[in-house]
């Protein structure tokens, strides 16, 4: 067994317990709309058939995949940092007439060869959707999924994509001249942390952090635990816009510039 790196520097607390409610009311029972209409049914297409598969679901939030992939017959852990949310998975979970309960508990996601409820479990599959982003160092993840995955089994991680959508440093322009509308990114290779507002429609003072990485950080991560990348995926927004003189650009535009970034590693 690989000895576990220690992170390099102190890690930030990034969990979304002051928005849980507001969080929890956002995705509801069956997802956000980009969930619902683009993330979800990738992930479920990278992970295959889940029927009676463990899956381990890290930075589950309120439970929303969990729910979903517990619906295809899969057997879920979930685990968030945030109690509130855990709390709201529970509470969900208590209407579900399931057969194969989800087991949730609260626990950081670079800490998971130190909980308890872990311990000495093997899973067929690891999901982190939309949460790596919030939080560091990400080795320790890469290196427990290396030990607490089966052989063969997958590790999924689902992204704002890094090349396009770096918090801050990036937003859509529009050009008079040629008709069209373009991603402009001001940085990208450079590792960093901002402050964002956990509630972009409440700027209360709420905020959490988000750390941008290259893409070939999350490559080197995997491939440093010993795992191997057999899936990679850019997914667009599945919406479009209004009528307009806008239009045919914005949708074009939307269609060619991804906004999620998807890896799939499997343990050899």
């Amino acid at each position: 067994m690989k000895p576990r790196p220690k992170p390099s520097q102190p890690k930030s607390k990034t969990d979304w317990s002051n928005v849980a409610d507001w969080y929890n009311d956002l995705v509801g029972s069956e997802g956000s709309e980009y969930q619902r209409e683009v993330v979800h049914p990738g992930t479920l297409k990278l992970l295959g058939d889940v029927a009676g598969k463990r899956i381990l679901d890290v930075a589950c939030g309120q439970g929303v995949l969990c729910r979903l992939l517990q619906s295809r017959g899969a057997i879920v852990t979930g685990i968030d940092a945030s109690r509130e949310l855990i709390d709201a998975a529970r509470t969900h979970a208590a209407t579900s007439k399931a057969q194969n309960p989800i087991d949730y508990f609260v626990g950081d996601a670079r800490e998971l060869l130190e909980l308890k409820p872990i311990d000495g479990r093997t899973f067929d599959a690891m999901t982190c959707i939309l949460a790596i982003q919030n939080f560091h160092p990400i080795q320790p993840l890469f290196h427990a999924a290396a030990q607490l995955l089966i052989p063969n089994g997958q590790f999924v991680i689902v992204m704002m994509h890094p090349a396009f959508r770096g918090a801050k440093e990036s937003h859509w322009g529009w050009d008079d001249e040629h008709a069209v509308q373009f991603r402009r990114v001001d940085r990208y290779l450079v590792p960093r942390k901002a402050p964002i507002y956990a509630n972009p429609g409440k700027k209360d003072g709420n905020y959490t952090w988000t750390f941008h990485k290259p893409i070939e950080a999350f490559v080197q991560a995997a491939v440093k635990a010993g795992l191997t990348i057999n899936g990679f995926e850019e997914w667009p927004s599945h919406k479009q816009s209004q009528p307009g003189p806008r239009q045919a650009a914005e949708n074009t535009a939307r269609k060619e510039i991804p906004m999620f970034l998807a890896l799939r590693c499997l343990k050899p």
